[in-house]
């Protein structure tokens, strides 16, 4: 099968436990792009600082970011499509966050907001290369949101996880785990899968000639979307269920090894029959 449009996830799939893209990842990444796949980064992270991946990578195009909620095309970047909301639809969530002493942001398509932010928060937006803005009051903004994210410890989140599934979010909003420590909102319907089925009818590219590789629960959606759908093998258990096939971590340049076997291996046998 000849792969026209890879999707993949970065944090914890492409980028190694350091945050590092490997040079042998980029350059198997750059040849099958050669080769004419389209490579698609389908990301959590908003366009700043995912566009700078694809940047590594030596490479411009499209990007699928906020789990799917915005699809953007560097150079730019340019809004292709985006899935808001009204941030006061959320009004209790924040409350309770505030209540809670859990961190929370709320983006447009292209930038962060934040009212209130601590050390660990701080950190963690340095170490992502996020540059957020303060506001007064998130609450009081009138662009449209197509995300809010909780940030805390996993048993803050499993609690806030736990919260939301008695007391329920507004209708036409959703929650989605997409680590560890972050939990994201976003219109219901959204997910990563939803937006690479976008872009592939928008390309006339069927799903079987489409590879995706992931590591997290919100990766499943466009894992089980996709021809091949890849977990790396440091994803949890859930999400390798929903896989073709397992491969290796993030910190063994599984997307390397990957994208060499299923689409270069596989161009360069065909090519020789």
């Amino acid at each position: 099968m000849s792969y026209r449009l890879i999707a993949l996830d970065v944090d914890g799939t492409l980028l190694n436990d350091k945050d590092e893209l490997t040079q042998r990842t980029a350059l198997t990444i750059r040849e099958a792009h050669e080769a004419g796949a389209r490579i698609v980064l389908c990301t959590g992270r908003g366009p700043a600082n995912a566009v700078p991946v694809l940047d590594e990578l030596g490479l411009q195009g499209v990007l699928i970011t906020h789990n799917g909620a915005a699809t953007v095309e560097s150079p730019g970047p340019k809004l292709l499509h985006e899935y808001s909301y009204d941030v006061r639809q959320i009004e209790g969530l924040i409350e309770y966050c505030r209540s809670q002493s859990i961190h929370y942001d709320v983006c447009t398509a292209l930038d962060m907001f934040v009212d209130r932010v601590g050390e660990e928060a701080a950190g963690m937006y340095d170490k992502f290369g996020v540059v957020v803005q303060r506001v007064e009051d998130v609450l009081a903004m009138t662009a449209p949101v197509v995300k809010c994210t909780l940030f805390g410890s996993g048993e803050q989140l499993d609690a806030a996880e736990s919260e939301l599934s008695q007391i329920g979010l507004p209708p036409g909003i959703q929650s989605i785990r997409s680590g560890a420590h972050f939990l994201d909102i976003m219109a219901e319907g959204v997910s990563k899968g939803s937006a690479l089925r976008q872009l592939a009818e928008l390309w006339d590219i069927p799903a079987s000639e489409i590879l995706a590789i992931g590591n997290y629960y919100n990766d499943i959606d466009m894992i089980t979307f996709a021809g091949l759908g890849i977990a790396v093998a440091n994803s949890p258990d859930a999400v390798k269920a929903a896989a073709d096939v397992v491969g290796l971590s993030n910190n063994e340049e599984g997307v390397h090894h990957a994208v060499q076997r299923y689409v270069l291996e596989a161009a360069s046998g065909a090519a020789g029959q």
